[in-house]
């Protein structure tokens, strides 16, 4: 069984399983944002600010902040 990986949203850390997704993590974090990125009116950027598409495979160490929609189209800090 593998290692799962430690990721962090909104500076927290979560441990996910190998081959989850930005999704998986902010799930884990908090469902009700999982709901409103999969709807579109949340999305997540990088630790640069850099929108990233739930559907991107997760590493070790992968930090993450939910924003805004209109931010994570951006770019831009909320």
């Amino acid at each position: 069984m593998s290692e799962p990986l430690r990721v962090f949203v909104n500076g927290k850390g979560y441990a996910v399983p190998q081959g989850s997704t930005v999704i998986d993590a902010v799930a884990a974090a908090d469902a009700g944002a999982a709901d409103e990125v999969r709807h579109g009116s949340r999305g997540v950027v990088d630790s640069r600010g850099v929108g990233v598409a739930s559907d991107t495979p997760l590493t070790g160490g992968f930090v993450m902040r939910i924003v805004s929609a209109r931010a994570a189209r951006e770019g831009a800090d909320e």
